[in-house]
């Protein structure tokens, strides 16, 4: 997977979570917009800062923890 430069994690914004370029704008809130049959243009439309590469490093994001897998760590 291409390394992602969009997508930024400061625990200072938004809580920590997932954010488009530093801004408090969420990697779930763009998705969300996504999934509810928002298209790219109305979002970049109601966003005018986000760029059509960030929605696309939205969904690569998401596809990547999707596919994430937590292996418990032993007791021993």
């Amino acid at each position: 997977m291409k390394q992602l430069t969009r997508i930024t994690i400061n625990p200072e914004v938004m809580g920590g979570k997932p954010c488009i370029r530093g801004m408090r704008v969420t990697v779930g809130m763009v998705l969300g917009l996504m999934a509810s049959g928002h298209s790219t243009e109305e979002i970049l439309q109601a966003y005018p800062y986000l760029e059509a590469e960030d929605l696309r490093e939205s969904l690569a994001y998401a596809a990547w923890r999707v596919e994430e897998i937590e292996v418990p760590l032993s007791a021993s």
